[in-house]
């Protein structure tokens, strides 16, 4: 169930250059969210019209407080907007949206958790809500944010592209050196990164479940702004794609071509 809500801004704070981690006072909407769904936030300047779609990294149901951690796309943005927004101060929000991750997993499953640039903060929220055993992988370009707190979760592996931590190269160079096969595979993260770990979980016969990011309009499946190609035809539109918002964000890799 998704709920439109005045949400109270109570911290937030510069993580990493550009990448903010916010707390947000909610009713309804901390309660029900699930891990890989997302929440469309609205901007308190009128001329900023449509919100902007932001994944869960954390939610607690008992204190009712959403985290939000994202990147600030440029000037000028409503992610601009956000981050100068002061405590506070009340943000119109809508969800959760999206189907997330399936989290109800034998504990003798070894799950390998796959994140990304910004797809790494809902995969923190997936990886604390797994009780089964975890093999995360995190890959950056340069420096990293997030990763000691999935230290708790299992063991981290890091890869970055300069090698200012862990391996030196993406994730898949790091999963490509690991002894253990994971049972399944969850992920978020840029598409060629996604889309080199499909084919590799292909590959080798594991189950790849896959968060994508897109554009987003509507958030609900109505406006067709965030549709992706699929394997199979959508009976709403009649055509192979997938939207985005309301089929995903959390797809079976075989479901949609990347």
């Amino acid at each position: 169930m998704k709920y439109y809500e005045n949400c109270r801004l109570l911290s937030q704070r510069e993580i990493f250059p550009g990448i903010f981690d916010m707390t947000l006072e909610t009713e309804h909407i901390a309660e029900n969210a699930r891990p890989g769904q997302f929440i469309m936030l609205y901007c308190n300047d009128g001329r900023k019209i449509l919100p902007r779609p932001i994944s869960i990294c954390g939610a607690d149901p008992d204190t009712g407080h959403l985290r939000l951690v994202y990147r600030v796309t440029g000037k000028g943005t409503g992610t601009e907007e956000f981050s100068r927004t002061p405590e506070g101060t009340v943000l119109r929000a809508e969800g959760p949206l999206g189907n997330g991750f399936d989290t109800d997993r034998s504990e003798k499953e070894n799950i390998m958790i796959v994140g990304g640039g910004v797809g790494i903060p809902p995969m923190l929220f997936t990886a604390g809500s797994l009780r089964s055993g975890k093999t995360i992988v995190l890959g950056f370009r340069s420096g990293t944010f997030l990763a000691d707190e999935f230290e708790k979760y299992g063991r981290v592996y890091i890869s970055t592209e300069d090698g200012s931590a862990g391996t030196k190269g993406n994730v898949l160079d790091v999963i490509k050196t690991l002894e253990d096969r994971p049972d399944r595979i969850y992920a978020c993260g840029p598409a060629p990164m996604l889309r080199a770990l499909s084919s590799w979980a292909e590959e080798n016969g594991i189950p790849c479940y896959i968060s994508l990011e897109e554009r987003m309009a509507c958030g609900i499946g109505a406006c067709l702004a965030c549709v992706c190609r699929s394997a199979g035809t959508d009976p709403h539109t009649n055509v192979k794609n997938k939207r985005v918002c309301s089929d995903g964000p959390v797809f079976l890799s075989t479901e949609v071509l990347l």
